[in-house]
C-alpha cells in the first residue's frame, strides 16, 4: 500500500554494486508505503548527469534524498552542493568484487569503509550531508522518513508504531534470555 504515490525520496548509488546495501533504504520506504526513485549516478563518469539529476530532485519536489557511494564516496557530498533538498549519505565498504582472480583475499576495501565514511561525514562548511554508519542504508531510510513526518500525520503514527514495536521485541528477548539462560538463548537465537 502507497499511502505516496509520488516520489519524494530519490535513492541514488554511486554504481550497480551499491545496490546489495542500498536497498535496505528502499525496503525502509516500502514498508512504509513511501515511493522512491532510484537510479544510479557516478559523480565521477557521469558528472554532467549528477547536475542533471539534483534539477531533476528540485523539479519533481523530493524531500529528501538518498546517496549511497564506496571509496572517496564523493556522490552525496557533489549531489548536496547542486541542490537545497537534504542528503542522508551512506558510506559504503567497497568490495573488490570486479577482480578476474577468484583465488584474491583481498575483496575488501582496505580502509574497511572509514574512507566513505570521512568522505561524506567531511564536508566543507556550508554544503552538509547527514551521514550515516558504513553500510546503514536501511537508518538513511529510517531518516528520510522522520524527515517526511514533519509534514505527514500518518508517517509520524507509523514511526511511532516502529518504535513501540522494536521496544517490545527488545522486551521478549530479555525474558526470553532471563528464562532459558544465556547458552540456550544463544543456540536458540544464533542456531
Amino acid at each position: 500500500m502507497n499511502i505516496m504515490k509520488k516520489a519524494l525520496v530519490g535513492i541514488i548509488m554511486g554504481s550497480s554494486s551499491d545496490s546489495r546495501i542500498m536497498h535496505a533504504a528502499a525496503e525502509i520506504l516500502d514498508e512504509f508505503g513511501v515511493s522512491h526513485d532510484d537510479q544510479i549516478i557516478s559523480a565521477h563518469r557521469t558528472p554532467t548527469r549528477l547536475d542533471e539529476y539534483a534539477k531533476y530532485a528540485e523539479k519533481n519536489g523530493f524531500k529528501v534524498i538518498i546517496a549511497g557511494a564506496g571509496g572517496a564516496a564523493h556522490l552525496p557530498g557533489m549531489i548536496a552542493s547542486h541542490t537545497v533538498v537534504p542528503v542522508i549519505g551512506v558510506p559504503i565498504l567497497v568490495y573488490n568484487d570486479k577482480q578476474q582472480k577468484k583465488s584474491d583475499k583481498h575483496k575488501f576495501s582496505a580502509f574497511g569503509g572509514l574512507d566513505s565514511l570521512l568522505s561524506i561525514s567531511e564536508m566543507p562548511s556550508g554544503s552538509p550531508v547527514v551521514t550515516v554508519g558504513v553500510n546503514k542504508a536501511g537508518n538513511a531510510g529510517i531518516y528520510a522518513l522522520k524527515i517526511l513526518a514533519n509534514e505527514s500525520s500518518s508517517i509520524k503514527k507509523m514511526l511511532k508504531s516502529h518504535k513501540d514495536k522494536q521496544h517490545k521485541s527488545v522486551l521478549k528477548e530479555s525474558e526470553d534470555l532471563k528464562r532459558l539462560g544465556l547458552k540456550k538463548f544463544v543456540k536458540k537465537k544464533f542456531k
